[in-house]
């Protein structure tokens, strides 16, 4: 079996979190002021966040980036 990646581990929690939200990835882009196809390849895995951008993240989803961390880690 695969062990799921950080990015990938990242990706799910933050996709976890904006579905909880009631948010679409078009909606969350607009918060966030990402496109939607960097949102869609975050929440697979499959682009690597900068620190901004995670924090940018966190904000859009009413956290701080030490929460999301959290969120992240206890996932």
């Amino acid at each position: 079996m695969k062990k799921e990646t950080l990015a990938q581990r990242f990706g799910r929690c933050v996709r976890q979190l904006r579905l909880e939200s009631g948010l679409s990835q078009v909606e969350f882009g607009e918060r966030c002021g990402f496109y939607q196809t960097y949102l869609s390849r975050l929440e697979r895995g499959q682009a690597n966040p900068t620190l901004n951008a995670m924090e940018v993240i966190a904000n859009a989803l009413g956290l701080t980036i030490y929460e999301l961390w959290e969120k992240v880690r206890k996932s």
